[in-house]
């Protein structure tokens, strides 16, 4: 009532808020279709433990853990949604769709979009790609996109630390030579290291120019040998103050900290009530048990182990799998897909009444334990 905000207080937004983990999602577009690249993360304030001031980005690394193979699919089905009802309005979109999404209790939201590869994702998403750059961004321009194989490589994982000028993002040294490039770590294979605020001088010395200088990219078969690699490189390179030999580069030392001592997922299949789980609920709780739950299956839809899967929140996947006309091997690749969907990295059996197929044990082989003694011939009612 008193216009402490004159002409603008006129309009009011009102705005959801939303909790839980950001992840950065590229798509490709071609005006009527996308197809989405593995989810990345980075990270945005300048200092270890996310403190200081925001930044354009120190670091990345993908695919995301916290993107499982669901959530993956089901922000790739509103990528295409988004791009088919923008061709049915007449502004087809031909390009890289970034969405920013937001991993909520209720399922991923869109915080924003934005008309790009994202800075320093790309460094992390692109040498993931299996398919040739060329191939898809052509199919994408002639409209082509679904008759080409886009291809990520599989059990390769990537990360990037960003090299930046001491004192970004306020103010900040230039003209530093930058030593170290042509390390064996900086020239190992699997390194990559990609030039951003740099410039070479009338002597041919690489210097800085910018206050993100460089971002060194590492992959590996996890994300914890990308990390290695791309730290191994990191350490050898200086930006050298010339009047003092001081090196004024500026890293993070944590990238990918919270992925890399991420929680063990936990994939639940039961028949009954569940009762033995309680103990290893409580310890994921306490964090006695560094886990979490996030699948309960059942092949009994009155089963009570699916009320206590409910009970742990809607970011559960907590699902009734019927067998019916389904054979032994059948079943159990539906119960697979529901688990692998929920990114289960280990399978517990509570009170599970049912033989288990030789396809399910090799898949889940070193991952699966049986902690309710259900399948002794006790107990073999209903198997």
């Amino acid at each position: 009532s008193d216009r402490a905000f004159g002409a603008a207080g006129d309009t009011c937004v009102v705005e959801s808020f939303m909790t839980g983990p950001e992840a950065s999602c590229l798509a490709f577009c071609d005006g009527r279709t996308a197809v989405l690249m593995p989810a990345a993360q980075d990270h945005k304030r300048a200092l270890d433990g996310d403190e200081g001031l925001n930044t354009g980005g120190m670091g990345a690394y993908a695919p995301a853990p916290c993107v499982t193979p669901e959530l993956q699919r089901e922000i790739e089905a509103m990528c295409v949604k988004t791009v088919e009802k923008m061709a049915e309005r007449g502004t087809p979109y031909v390009g890289c769709l970034y969405a920013g999404m937001m991993l909520t209790p209720n399922g991923p939201s869109v915080l924003e979009f934005n008309c790009r590869f994202g800075d320093p994702e790309t460094q992390v998403v692109l040498p993931l790609l299996e398919t040739d750059l060329y191939e898809v961004m052509s199919a994408c321009c002639d409209g082509k996109l679904n008759e080409v194989d886009v291809r990520f490589k599989e059990n390769v994982s990537a990360a990037t630390v960003v090299c930046a000028a001491k004192g970004y993002p306020e103010k900040y040294p230039k003209g530093m030579a930058i030593k170290g490039l042509d390390s064996g770590a900086c020239q190992a294979g699997g390194v990559k290291v990609y030039h951003a605020g740099t410039k070479v001088d009338a002597n041919g010395v690489t210097r800085c120019s910018g206050g993100r200088v460089l971002a060194v990219t590492g992959t590996g078969p996890d994300l914890t040998g990308a990390l290695a690699s791309s730290y191994r490189a990191v350490k050898t390179i200086a930006f050298e103050d010339e009047p003092t030999g001081e090196s004024l580069l500026h890293h993070r030392t944590d990238i990918a900290k919270g992925a890399v001592g991420k929680k063990l997922r936990i994939g639940v299949l039961g028949s009954t009530r569940g009762t033995a789980l309680l103990p290893v609920m409580e310890a994921c709780a306490n964090g006695t048990l560094h886990a979490e739950i996030v699948a309960v299956v059942s092949n009994r839809s009155a089963a009570p182990i699916l009320d206590k899967g409910r009970s742990l929140g809607v970011t559960v996947t907590t699902k009734f799998v019927s067998s019916k006309g389904l054979s032994r091997e059948q079943y159990d690749a539906e119960c697979t897909a529901v688990l692998a969907g929920a990114g289960v990295e280990y399978v517990l059996l509570v009170g599970y009444m049912r033989i288990l197929s030789r396809q399910f044990t090799d898949y889940w082989a070193g991952r699966c334990i049986n902690v309710h003694p259900s399948l002794l011939p006790k107990h073999a009612g209903g198997m």
